[in-house]
């Protein structure tokens, strides 16, 4: 399995350049409560590597999975690569560095 781990500032600069799909894998109440502007949400618990496969295959840009801390992130990564889907990188501070920093969120 391959993980790169991507910081705040990696992550941010991609978001605001539009060149980062950013896909929170927390649950729906955790998303709702407040997520990183521009991210979609796509739960860890009806996760389904083909939807993400299709999902990044429309979008076009560089995927990147974040949950909260980066735990999930990475259960999504091994998912999604044991499906066959080439998805390397995943925010590793998650919405806790990032809120903890004092970013916007919505």
């Amino acid at each position: 399995m391959q993980v790169v781990d991507l910081d705040r500032d990696t992550v941010k600069r991609g978001l605001d350049d539009g060149s980062m799909l950013l896909i929170d894998v927390r649950e729906p109440n955790e998303y709702s409560a407040g997520h990183i502007p521009g991210s979609v949400s796509h739960p860890l618990s009806s996760f389904d590597p083909q939807e993400v496969a299709a999902l990044v295959a429309e979008d076009g840009r560089l995927p990147v999975f974040s949950c909260a801390s980066g735990v999930r992130s990475v259960h999504a990564l091994m998912a999604a690569q044991q499906a066959g889907v080439d998805i390397t990188r995943h925010y590793k501070g998650g919405f806790k560095d990032w809120y903890g920093a004092g970013e916007a969120i919505a």
